[in-house]
C-alpha cells in the first residue's frame, strides 16, 4: 500500500511537467524548432520565459494567461495540456495494475494525448510522437500482451487505413486519409488488438462525426467533404477508452 500511494504522488506531481513538456513538442517539433536546447520565450515579443513563468499551471493562472512582459495572450491549449496530462495520470491509476503497467498506461496516455493535441492543433501526427508510442507499446506488448496478436492488429490497422487511402483517392481524385492516420494506426492497432481494433475505430468515428455535425451547426453551414479533419485526435481518444477500460469489462 505505501508503495501505491508513493507512486500515485509522483505520479501526479510529475504529470503538470510531462503536460508542460507536451506543449512545447507540439509547439515546435512541427515548426522544425529545436525542443531541447532552445529556451522558452514568448511567441509574441521573443522574450526568454523566467523560471517562475515556467511553473506548469500555476504561471498560466497567476499571469491571467497572459505574457508579463508584452501582455500578448498565451495559448489557453498550453494550459489544457498540462491539465489534460494530469487527469491521464489519474485514469492510469484508475485502470490499476501493477506499477510498471500503471507507469506504462501513464506513458502511453500522454503520447497518446500529445499526438491528439498534435492533431487538433496542426492537422499533423509528427513522425518522432508516432514513433515514441510504437516503442512503448512494444514495451506493454512484451511484458503484457501477446506478440502476435499486436503484430495482427498493427498489419490490420495500418494495412486497411491504407487500403481507404488508396482507394478513396482513386475514386475521388484527392487525399481523403492523411498518411499520418495510416502511420498511427499501426501502433494504435497493436495496442488494441485485432479483436478490438474495429470497435475502436468505430468509436472513433462517431466521436469524428458527432464533433464534426456539432461544430457544423455552431457555424451555421452543412458537412463539407473537402474540409479536412482531424480523425487522429479520436484514434487516439478512442484506443485509450479500448485498451484501458474495454479489455477489463468483458
Amino acid at each position: 500500500m505505501p508503495s501505491e500511494i508513493a507512486l500515485a504522488v509522483l505520479l501526479l506531481l510529475c504529470a503538470p511537467a510531462v503536460g508542460s513538456f507536451l506543449g512545447v513538442v507540439i509547439d515546435r517539433v512541427p515548426r522544425g524548432e529545436d525542443v531541447v536546447a532552445r529556451r522558452s520565450a514568448c511567441r509574441a515579443c521573443a522574450r526568454p520565459l523566467a523560471p517562475r513563468d515556467l511553473v506548469p499551471v500555476l504561471s498560466f493562472v497567476a499571469r491571467r494567461g497572459r505574457c508579463a512582459s508584452c501582455g500578448a495572450a498565451i495559448p489557453p491549449w498550453l494550459l489544457y495540456t498540462e491539465l489534460a496530462a494530469t487527469g491521464a495520470a489519474l485514469v492510469a491509476l484508475a485502470a490499476g495494475g501493477g506499477p510498471l503497467q500503471v507507469l506504462l498506461n501513464a506513458g502511453l496516455l500522454w503520447l497518446l494525448l500529445a499526438l491528439a493535441v498534435s492533431d487538433l492543433q496542426w492537422l499533423r501526427l509528427p513522425d518522432v510522437l508516432v514513433a515514441s508510442l510504437g516503442l512503448l507499446v512494444a514495451a506493454h506488448v512484451i511484458l503484457f500482451a501477446d506478440p502476435g496478436a499486436a503484430v495482427l492488429g498493427a498489419a490490420l490497422g495500418a494495412g486497411s487505413f491504407w487500403g481507404l487511402r488508396a482507394g478513396y483517392r482513386r475514386l475521388r481524385g484527392r487525399e481523403g486519409l492523411g498518411l499520418g492516420d495510416v502511420k498511427l494506426m499501426a501502433p494504435l492497432g497493436a495496442l488494441t488488438g485485432p479483436w478490438d481494433l474495429p470497435l475502436m475505430v468505430l468509436l472513433a468515428a462517431l466521436v469524428a462525426l458527432a464533433a464534426a455535425l456539432i461544430l457544423g451547426a455552431r457555424a451555421g453551414h452543412t458537412l463539407d467533404a473537402a474540409q479536412p479533419l482531424p480523425f487522429g485526435a479520436p484514434l487516439c481518444a478512442a484506443t485509450a477508452l479500448v485498451h484501458l477500460f474495454w479489455v477489463g469489462a468483458i
